[in-house]
């Protein structure tokens, strides 16, 4: 038995939702976007990204949800804020995608895997799947200030971790 796994956006009033073959960051709330096509302006942020994780196929139960950034430097005053943690966590729920600073992504994204899980499923760290379905919405959002280097920014790599039985 193996689960699937494919990370789905949602963009737009509505919630419009597509798989997503790269968390780009830009000044559009567009999936899979082209960040030379939509550039974020040096001190602004990025329009947030809400993600979930999908998981099909044939599982007993998914767990122990873990996301951090383990690769790519940061500019000069950049972050990459989330809605993971591993203490106090609160389910986000769904709200059109903003550029303004985010009220769900506040807390900088763990730059080395964490003691436990700081994503959600089911509304709880301590969740779990035990048919297909979705995981708990990752938000995210890039923010820079007036120091911040012009141009793009450095590529990262975000690394997904649970636990398959």
């Amino acid at each position: 038995m193996t689960a699937s796994f494919a990370i789905h956006e949602s963009n737009e009033v509505g919630e419009t939702t597509s798989v997503a073959t790269d968390v780009n960051f830009g000044s559009s709330d567009t999936p899979n976007l082209t960040t030379a096509s939509y550039p974020i302006d040096v001190g602004d942020n990025s329009y947030e990204k809400w993600e979930r994780f999908q998981f099909t196929g044939s599982f007993n139960k998914i767990e122990n949800l873990k996301v951090w950034k383990s690769a790519g430097n940061y500019q000069t005053d950049e972050v990459i804020n989330t809605n993971g943690t591993t203490s106090g966590y609160s389910q986000a729920s769904f709200a059109t995608p903003t550029a303004s600073g985010s009220s769900e992504a506040t807390i900088a994204i763990p730059t080395s895997e964490p003691a436990g899980a700081n994503m959600g499923i089911a509304g709880a760290l301590s969740g779990s799947l035990t048919a297909v379905g979705y995981s708990d919405y990752w938000v995210l959002q890039t923010t820079s200030s007036a120091s911040t280097e012009a141009g793009d920014g450095n590529q990262k790599t975000f690394t997904i971790k649970y636990q398959e039985s």
